[in-house]
């Protein structure tokens, strides 16, 4: 007798283990959706930009280094890969004009060509300065600088042109 109660449960164990597998494979045959997708970090991916003004006569005192100071042991790190997005695309840039002035025996004419042969055919693209900040491109000096904005005053920002 006790070989019979034991051959019925394990077949009662084989029924209950293939209606959970069953189960198993038809939840996620139907009805479950894929995971979400991660969200993106604005530390890792910062918002990047290709706006690139061009650099005018009276630019010259409101150009700044847009890096950061690693002056404290616990935020250093963080500053340090803040700088090395900031500098990274700088050297793309210096890169690519430099190998323009090689082959071309000239540097690009004006911002247009900066724009077109520099930035576009090597889809560069540069992490978005703080507000009131421009990156702008120096025609005579070869090279791009991040300028500040002049600050508006509330009177300036509601005049329209």
């Amino acid at each position: 007798m006790s070989v019979i109660a034991d051959e019925q449960k394990a077949s009662l164990r084989r029924e209950q283990f293939a209606t959970v597998a069953l189960l198993m494979l038809t939840g996620l045959a139907v009805g479950c959706e894929p995971p979400p997708e991660p969200a993106k970090s604005r530390l890792l991916n910062p918002e990047k930009t290709s706006d690139i003004g061009q650099f005018e006569a009276g630019d010259e005192d409101r150009v700044y280094d847009p890096t950061r100071p690693l002056t404290d042991p616990i935020s250093g790190p963080l500053a340090a890969l803040k700088n090395a997005q900031m500098q990274l695309p700088q050297l793309a840039i210096q890169q690519a004009i430099g190998l323009f002035h090689a082959s071309e025996g000239r540097y690009p004419k004006d911002h247009a060509e900066f724009m077109q042969r520099i930035i576009a055919e090597n889809k560069i693209s540069l992490p978005k300065l703080p507000d009131g900040n421009v990156w702008k491109y120096d025609v005579e000096g070869h090279q791009l600088v991040a300028v500040r904005q002049p600050q508006q005053t509330d009177e300036q920002a509601g005049q329209s042109p």
